[in-house]
């Protein structure tokens, strides 16, 4: 089931081996949420072992919420605010200098929608990826499959349901473009 759900194809969730990875990251979580703020290296390094990749000066404040852990890829010099959910169930990619506001959700769970295999527990995800320099500002969500372009900013509460390009600004439910950003030349 492991290797469907890295496929993006249909699988059971309750597979024992997917289970075994879910409380791996579980433990790792608790101890990550619950360690004293103090502690920035030891924090650090339970977010190492949890996450699959953590850059250099990134900084996530706890809690933070995942399915697995290790299908999340997060960039140098970014940071989490306070209640990140990240389902990564699929690869969920954040580049570098992001900025995530409180209760952020990226969300690669899927289910059918024909009534059937949802019933017989069947579920898919698709990857979400973030790109360099990007705002997502608090409560925003970000759903399956989607790609957000560098230096985008997502407004607060957006509900971002498709992909958005480099340099916009988008607001809303569901989340549109309301205008680009112009850059400096380098």
């Amino acid at each position: 089931m492991r290797e469907r759900m890295l496929a993006g194809d249909l699988y059971l969730a309750d597979d024992p081996e997917l289970a075994e990875h879910m409380l791996r990251a579980a433990e790792l979580m608790e101890a990550f949420n619950a360690a004293p703020a103090r502690d920035a290296q030891g924090r650090r390094a339970l977010l190492t072992q949890l996450l699959g990749a953590l850059g250099e000066g990134t900084e996530i404040r706890p809690p933070i919420r995942v399915d697995y852990g290790s299908n999340l890829r997060i960039g140098a010099r970014s940071f989490a605010n306070f209640g990140l959910v990240a389902l990564d169930v699929a690869p969920i990619t954040i580049g570098d200098d992001v900025q995530i506001g409180t209760n952020v959700q990226l969300l690669t769970p899927t289910h059918p929608v024909d009534p059937e295999p949802r019933r017989a527990k069947w579920e898919a995800a698709k990857p979400i990826v973030i790109g360099d320099n990007v705002w997502l500002g608090s409560g925003a969500i970000v759903l399956a499959g989607v790609t957000i372009g560098d230096n985008t900013v997502v407004g607060a509460g957006a509900v971002v349901t498709r992909s958005l390009p480099a340099n916009v600004v988008a607001v809303g439910n569901p989340a549109r473009v309301i205008r680009t950003i112009e850059t400096a030349p380098q």
